[in-house]
């Protein structure tokens, strides 16, 4: 495909040159309308936009086409053509560099117009004569390298043609992506980054200042059409395009269109791609129809030309931020601009057009030229009027970022031929060690020169090319500010280089920045303002990704990041805090003496303990009263004893669990209540033998004596501290983080470890308490003066129904209201058995003494039978 591409370029050109040979047909010199020329020992061709505007001729094949007309020149862009001539110039003046050799140029206009530059490329190869010479066949070329076209459509056209016949072409400003390709433009060359890297800028400077609902508008070319995808790319990856328009300036309809789109969408940033003669229609445009509230990106196209905001477009594109390419500073091109001066010389066309535009005016010897000028009849030119005394853009040397790429190119030719001369023979980069000739070089040798240029220019710049014939990106962040006296400028506040892809500004501070419609904070453009932390996007069904709504995070995630997309879950021992920002340590939850409810119980605890050991004492100072004989005193106080290790053993459930205290609290607590339990079943069959022992003949009492009472409860307690050893040994219980039940506590319990060990411990302790309450509940009709069993049938109903309620609380209560059910299940079952048994004998022993005599009991045992 690319061999038929160059095979049609080649033929093109063949008969082109071919048309010219014809003597029935006139020079191609003829339909380059507008040049400027200075002839010189090497020839350096340019291609300029000086016209932004072409009339093309009516063809109405009834008569010969007039030649076509370029209209609008525009002075600010005529700089551009004189900073060409004066770096050769000043080159010429360099002993230094290209010593005894002169250069000369021609430039042509391209009036902004694709046919006209292929012409005036086609014209610097084949020369202005009418005939082919030997010269052309054997020698140089007319122009050994091409400065220029601007346009990238123009250049790619162009390219196809030079890189035919390896004439180097160094464009300014043609920044198309596609020209990086060697494989089909092998001999081209520019001082611009391509758009590679200025689309990326761009995205980052929306980036940077939070933009992510933005409208893109670009020129209908190769350009723009490069740039709009490239840049929806790269914003995508954080923000959304809302419109994406194209501009042809052919088509007023789409200035139009684009304009509407502009008024209906709701996008405040709107990032342009043109060109600046398309730019200045799409300003009349917005300023007609009064559309403000904008904040304008600007491509390096024209970000450089702020003039565009003067007067009363200001309120619509001042403050307009763009990409644009290093500033240069040259000194001597004002003197040198001042100096101009139009002649009489059809080579030098440009000069008097430029005149007459710039003083408006028309000068008198340019009659045979008028069909080239938009003047009509007026003021006459006498040509000694001064530019000094016009203060324009052309002679503004302030802002000199095109120009100055300008100037790097033929520099760069210049160093590149200076290489090209400086070779020694015998050791040229040539077949066989040879060397160019700098009068009779060919045009691939001047390009193998061209890729290896590497210099430092007066302003400290390093001038080179990489391999894809690319400049060195970098880029200035300007802003379009008004002076004092109403002129705008455009302010460089910022810098964007490739070696850190980041973007920085420079020493002024954002607040220096001017915003098109308000100067003192930055404009918003988003479609949904951003999520604070503690919230996620969530995106609407059927809209883009930039529309969203912020929904707060759930408990136990956060976000601390604006426009997160998905919140954090925290770390098992943390939890959100109430804002949802921040991982926050869980609050540690156990029942402890601090608290009002464990230091309730605690102060319960001990009064049950005391209790006990005051029934102890009442016990031991009355050991001798029938009351206390009648009722077992020793298990009576075994009783008591066990009871107090009840009470006191749910301290060990109190405060914070540790690997001692969980193996304690259970075992304790297993123990104190079996021997508590197995004194009362050994008290109630004791009641129940002493009453069977009335039967004449019948020993059973002697057979079950205090010996065989005392084995009992401890062969009985025995039995449940090997339930709890075998418990220790195997799977004892250990301290637990428990954050499950409440998300944001830890609730430090005790893990059973083995749920058989503590269903034995429990279920041994219930089958005494069922034993007991069973025989005591056979017992209760037995006579009263000597029968416990009724007192101890409602102490283990009440024991029994203390227990059967614990376990549904027990299951559900939370946190530290676990181990405070259990400590109230302990507690009020241990003050059961205490009052239901031994507060009747209290009673009688402190308040009723006369019923605490051997008489008094059996007497009234008499007169019940």
């Amino acid at each position: 495909m690319k061999c038929i591409l160059y095979t049609s370029a080649l033929l093109s050109v063949l008969l082109l040159i071919t048309a010219l040979q014809n003597p029935k047909c006139k020079p191609l010199g003829q339909y380059i309308f507008n040049e400027l020329y200075k002839t010189g020992d090497i020839m350096l061709g340019g291609v300029f936009s000086v016209h932004f505007k072409t009339i093309a001729p009516e063809l109405s094949f009834k008569s010969k086409p007039e030649q076509w007309k370029c209209e609008s020149l525009d002075i600010a862009v005529f700089q551009r053509s004189q900073v060409f001539l004066f770096a050769i110039e000043e080159i010429n003046r360099d002993q230094t560099l290209l010593p005894n050799i002169t250069l000369g140029y021609r430039l042509y206009d391209n009036c902004m117009n694709l046919q006209v530059s292929l012409r005036a490329a086609s014209t610097l190869i084949a020369g202005l004569d009418d005939t082919m010479t030997d010269s052309y066949c054997n020698g140089r070329t007319p122009v050994v390298a091409v400065v220029g076209e601007p346009v990238s459509t123009h250049s790619i056209a162009i390219a196809r043609i030079l890189g035919i016949f390896s004439i180097p072409q160094i464009s300014y400003c043609a920044s198309c992506p596609c020209l990086s390709n060697k494989l089909e433009f092998p001999s081209f060359f520019r001082t611009v980054p391509n758009d590679d890297f200025q689309v990326k800028a761009m995205a980052e400077l929306v980036k940077y200042f939070g933009w992510t609902w933005v409208g893109v508008i670009g020129s209908n070319d190769d350009y723009g059409l490069y740039a709009i995808a490239s840049f929806t790319r790269q914003v995508n990856k954080f923000g959304c395009i809302t419109f994406s328009e194209t501009l042809s300036i052919n088509e007023k309809k789409t200035v139009l269109q684009v304009v509407r789109v502009i008024k209906q969408s709701t996008a405040k940033v709107i990032v342009v791609f043109l060109q600046k003669v398309e730019v200045m229609e799409l300003i009349k445009e917005i300023v007609r129809q009064n559309i403000t509230g904008q904040q304008w990106i600007a491509s390096e196209a024209w970000s450089s030309f702020p003039a565009m905001a003067s007067s009363e477009k200001f309120d619509y594109f001042g403050g307009t931020l763009g990409i644009a390419a290093r500033r240069g500073e040259l000194p001597g091109l004002e003197e040198f601009l001042f100096q101009i001066q139009p002649q009489p010389d059809p080579h030098n066309s440009l000069l008097p057009l430029f005149w007459e535009v710039m003083f408006g005016c028309k000068l008198y010897f340019s009659e045979a030229k008028s069909n080239l000028s938009s003047l009509g009849e007026g003021k006459i030119c006498t040509g000694a009027e001064k530019i000094r005394d016009m203060r324009t853009e052309f002679s503004d040397v302030s802002q000199l970022r095109a120009s100055y790429n300008v100037y790097k190119a033929v520099y760069a030719v210049a160093h590149a031929l200076h290489d090209l001369m400086s070779c020694e023979s015998g050791n040229g980069p040539f077949e066989n060690n040879t060397c160019a000739d700098i009068t009779s070089f060919q045009p691939w040798q001047l390009v193998f020169y061209l890729r290896k240029v590497n210099f430092t220019n007066h302003l400290g710049e390093r001038v080179t090319f990489d391999e894809n014939g690319d400049a060195l990106p970098t880029f200035d962040i300007v802003n379009w500010q008004r002076r004092a006296d109403g002129t705008v400028v455009s302010k460089t506040v910022g810098v964007f280089d490739q070696l850190t892809t980041t973007y920085h500004q420079l020493s002024l501070q954002q607040d220096h920045i001017f915003w098109n419609f308000d100067s003192r904070t930055v404009p918003e453009s988003v479609c949904s303002k951003s999520c604070q932390p503690g919230t996620r996007k969530a995106t609407r069904k059927g809209e883009p990704m930039c529309c969203f709504d912020c929904i707060p995070c759930a408990e136990g995630t956060v976000s601390n990041q604006t426009d997160s997309s998905e919140c954090d879950t925290c770390p098992p021992d943390s939890w959100s805090n109430p804002k949802r920002t921040a991982c926050v340590l869980k609050e540690i939850e156990f029942l402890s003496y601090e608290d009002a409810m464990g230091l309730t119980l605690t102060l319960i605890s001990f009064f049950g303990a005391c209790s006990s050991v005051s029934v102890i004492v009442i016990f031991l100072v009355f050991r001798n009263t029938p009351m206390v004989k009648a009722n077992n005193s020793e298990l009576s106080f075994l009783l008591l004893l066990s009871l107090t290790l009840c009470f006191l053993c749910s301290l060990c459930f109190i405060g914070e669990p540790s690997n001692l205290t969980c193996m304690f609290r259970h075992v304790v607590f297993g123990i104190s209540f079996v021997l508590c339990i197995s004194c009362i079943l050994v008290k109630t069959v004791v009641v129940i033998m002493a009453f069977k022992a009335t039967v004449p003949g019948n020993n059973i009492t002697k057979r079950f004596g205090i010996s065989r009472q005392r084995g009992t409860v401890f062969f009985f307690t025995f039995i449940q501290a090997f339930i709890c050893l075998t418990w220790l040994m195997t799977a004892p219980p250990t301290p637990a983080k428990n954050t499950k039940y409440h998300h944001a506590k830890i609730i430090l319990e005790c893990n059973l470890g083995s749920v058989l060990g503590f269903s034995c411990l429990f279920g041994y302790i219930g089958l005494l308490a069922c034993v007991s309450f069973l025989l005591a509940f056979l017992a209760r009709r037995l006579p009263d003066n000597f029968n416990e069993a009724k007192f101890i049938t409602f102490s283990m109903l009440i024991f029994c129904a203390v227990w059967i309620a614990f376990i549904p609380a027990y299951i559900s209560s939370p946190g530290k209201h676990t181990v405070a059910v259990e400590i109230f299940a302990i507690l009020s079952s241990s003050f059961g058995l205490l009052i239901a048994i031994f507060a009747p004998k209290c009673y009688v022993i402190l308040l009723r003494p006369e019923y605490n005599t051997k008489k008094a009991l059996l007497g009234k045992e008499f007169k019940k039978k």
